[in-house]
């Protein structure tokens, strides 16, 4: 099983603002980035697409195939009261608990990084122990890409923000028997 697990291209949105579960539009040269994305992944018989709901990885998709799988667990970390404010605009009692210890303190009416890690490894178990073999591309985000990457590379989640993941960067891995090795990591 050969497994493409690909960021979101360029979202639409101005520097400096916290966003994850907001659904947002792409930049305008997204057409190209879509390109360079596609050039990335070989072309194989048939891959199984699987993505994130939201709008930024969802166009992205549906350049590989319109039978896309969404799923919901493929989402970036929700930011509850903080979704689409300036990082400058958030109180510094609120953010410095969670700046301290991202990983386990939750955003207020959001998730922490422990929460998303629990949902993306529960989709990551369920692949590595389906009984098909299909060959997947996987369209995410980078929080949900670092917590899979984290598992795999054997590190720390709060370590994890140490791996480099930009727009439309492709990580090929590969499962043999029960586990999954990390192949390439293709950045554009």
């Amino acid at each position: 099983m050969e497994i493409y697990l690909v960021r979101h291209t360029t979202p639409k949105i101005k520097k400096g603002i916290c966003y994850g579960h907001s659904d947002l539009e792409l930049d305008d040269n997204h057409d190209e980035e879509f390109k360079v994305v596609k050039s990335k992944i070989p072309t194989l018989e048939s891959f199984k697409i699987i993505s994130s709901p939201l709008k930024r990885c969802a166009l992205l998709a549906k350049q590989f195939s319109n039978d896309v799988v969404f799923d919901s667990r493929l989402k970036e970390l929700h930011f509850g009261d903080w979704e689409m404010k300036p990082w400058n605009d958030i109180p510094e009692k609120d953010l410095t608990p969670w700046m301290s210890d991202f990983v386990t303190v939750s955003v207020p009416k959001g998730e922490s990084y422990t929460q998303l890690a629990s949902r993306v490894t529960a989709l990551f178990e369920e692949i590595l122990f389906s009984e098909t073999a299909e060959n997947l591309i996987i369209i995410s985000h980078a929080g949900p890409i670092r917590a899979f990457l984290s598992t795999l590379l054997k590190i720390d989640l709060k370590d994890s923000f140490n791996i480099k993941i930009n727009y439309g960067d492709v990580f090929h891995i590969k499962k043999e028997v029960d586990t999954f090795n990390l192949i390439t990591a293709i950045n554009i």
